[in-house]
């Protein structure tokens, strides 16, 4: 229910305790909404529920929630922390989509999944931790967090989406876990300031343009499973000195003049 949707003038509101769910669009475009308290039997939080709630800096998601709904805080563009619960066990995807001053979110190991275009865009978040909970990184999820310096990839993740990580350009470096099995599509395009990336045992694919313009990039070293690395996975990389690779593997690489492809 979207009864409050679009009340410009609200500035807070307290759900209480005789709540249990927090409607689809139900605080959407409440522009000077700054301040919510949820109350403790709130369990799910629904779509765009406080999408484009531009005032709010800050929310506390109580431990009775188990679901954030899709797109839930889009563009809450002034949102610097939000406390996610160890009772949530999904985030919809883009429930973060455009929280261009969240600096920092913990994401419990409770979490198993979170949807594509999750963070998008979060602009000023600068580090990420992925639970070993967590299976798989949707397509988009963090594409364009242009501040994000530091990426932990959890023991559980068997894939990452297309463009997942996309335009991140103050990633310097990546470890891809042996859980991995495959890496999408621009995964890591463009990621500007990326020097040097590690793929677990487990990678048998790695998609085109995975690593396509990561201009920094100096070392690659891929995994002993790989059977597949798509086309222009690492187009103009021009810093790119060698790629290590297993023996066993006879398809194209696809590296820039001058690299050293090495089989071992």
């Amino acid at each position: 229910m979207d009864v409050f949707k679009g009340c410009s003038n609200l500035t807070n509101i307290t759900i209480p305790d005789s709540v249990t769910s927090i409607g689809n669009n139900a605080f959407g475009g409440c522009e000077s909404l700054a301040s919510v308290t949820i109350g403790n039997s709130v369990t799910s939080i629904g779509n765009n529920a406080f999408s484009n709630c531009t005032s709010l800096t800050s929310i506390v998601i109580p431990d009775s929630v188990t679901s954030i709904g899709e797109g839930s805080f889009y563009q809450c563009t002034s949102l610097k922390s939000i406390t996610i619960p160890d009772s949530v066990t999904s985030i919809g995807a883009g429930a973060f989509y455009d929280c261009d001053s969240l600096t920092s979110i913990v994401i419990p190991d409770s979490v198993t999944s979170f949807g594509d275009y999750a963070f998008r865009e979060c602009s000023s978040l600068k580090s990420i931790t992925i639970p070993d909970s967590v299976t798989s990184i949707g397509n988009y999820a963090f594409c364009d967090c242009n501040s994000l310096k530091s990426v932990t990839i959890g023991n559980s993740v068997t894939s990452i989406g297309n463009n997942a990580f996309c335009n991140c350009d103050s990633l310097k470096s990546i470890v891809i876990p042996d859980s991995v099995t495959s890496v999408g599509a621009s995964a890591f395009s463009s990621c500007n300031s990326l020097k040097s990336v590690t793929i677990g045992n487990s990678v048998t694919s790695i998609g085109k343009e995975a690593f396509y313009f990561c201009r920094s990039l100096k070392s690659v070293t891929i995994g002993n499973s790989v059977t597949s690395i798509g086309n222009y996975a690492f187009y103009q990389c021009y810093s790119l000195k060698s790629v290590t690779i297993p023996r066993h593997f006879t398809g194209e690489v696809g590296v820039p003049s001058g690299c050293k492809i090495i089989r071992r």
